[in-house]
Formats: C-alpha cells, structure tokens, sequence
C-alpha cells in the first residue's frame, strides 16, 4: 500500500484505529496575516489561468505553491519546503509514497529533517476524496518524527484545491477535522492558520 491507496476515511480509520472529532472550529482564536503585495500580485495573475487549466497540476504550482512559499516567507525562511517528494516511512502498513507539499520546522533544504509538521495534499476539485491520503501522510509525519526523537505535540494537514482549504490536526489517535472551509478570499486566515505550527514551535 501507498498514501494514495487510503481512498477513504474509512481505510485509513480501520487501518490506525483512529477517532475522529468533526464538529469544532479549529482555528477561531487564530490571528490573520496579510499577504505581501508580491502573493497579491502573484494570485491574482495566477488563479484565473489556474481555474481555467482546472488541473491539479495547474493549481499546485500557480495557487498552493505561492501560498505555501508565503508561509515560508512570513517565517523568515526558516522552515522547510518540500513538494513532490518521496516520504517512505513504514511500507509494513503503507505509510510510503510521495506527498505533495511537505513544511517542516528545519531549515534543511536538500533533505527532509525534523520535525516535519504540516502535510499538505493536493486536489483538483474533490476535498473529500483527499482526506485519507493527508491523513495517512500525517501519520507518517508522526512516525517519522518519533524515529529520529525529535517529536511534536500535533501535525497538522491541509486538503485544499487552491480555492479551498480544509484543514487537520492529529494528537495522539485523534484525527480532527475542521468544521470551516477556508476560501482564497480569506487569503489572510489561510496564511495565519498555516504559519501557526511554526510559531508555536518557535
């Protein structure tokens, strides 16, 4: 099995034995950051062409990129970005594969260090369908963390088509689910939700 093959909830639940909690508001308490003017500029050439292309491929590099770089920048560049890359963890119980965007709070660039904190899964338009796979990408965060001993009290993971956002956390067997959906016009929130990991790990 790979990331990809957890389809469902259903799967990756029956596979970790995980509870789920659905019903809160995750990140009301959380402060906005307002994009630079290069992110505006940026988006707003970009997401006309990227809805028009209306592939994955498109809204990853024209939408979900910049975003996450912004992150990145927000935070003085000192936390990882790694997108399209392999993460195998544990092939015993499938946690192997490549995983669209990857934040952690090293500074590595040619390597995935730790602590490897945010996982975020690309889709095209089917939120949904894209739970499971960042969900099982959480846990291999999780699991990789614990083998090199430098854990972290929560990963957090994002589905998100570019337009939309949902955002997860994990702490211990429990998989949270935002009740929000989160839209590029809340382009502010979406930033201080992502950049929050890295600022409480700091």
């Amino acid at each position: 099995m790979a990331y990809s093959d957890f389809t469902t909830i259903t799967k990756v639940r029956k596979a970790f034995d995980l509870s789920f909690i659905e019903t809160q508001e995750l990140f009301t308490k959380i402060d906005s950051i307002k994009p630079s003017e290069y992110l505006k500029i940026t988006l707003k050439e970009y997401v006309p062409l990227a809805n028009a292309i209306n592939t994955k491929k498109a809204r990853s590099e024209l939408i979900i990129a910049p975003v996450l770089l912004e992150v990145r920048r927000i935070l003085n560049f000192q936390i990882g970005f790694f997108s399209g890359v392999e993460f195998n963890v544990d092939s015993a119980t499938g946690l192997t594969g490549f995983c669209d965007y990857i934040l952690t709070a090293s500074r590595e660039l040619y390597e995935i260090r730790t602590p490897v904190v945010t996982m975020v899964e690309a889709k095209n338009e089917n939120i949904k369908g894209g739970l499971g796979q960042c969900i099982a990408e959480m846990l291999a965060a999780r699991l990789f963390n614990q083998q090199q001993e430098d854990e972290v009290e929560a990963i957090y993971g994002a589905v998100t088509t570019g337009n939309i956002w949902k955002f997860l956390k994990l702490e211990n067997q429990t998989i949270f689910i935002d009740l929000n959906d989160y839209y590029l016009a809340e382009i502010n929130k979406i930033l201080g939700i992502l950049a929050m990991p890295f600022q409480v790990k700091n």
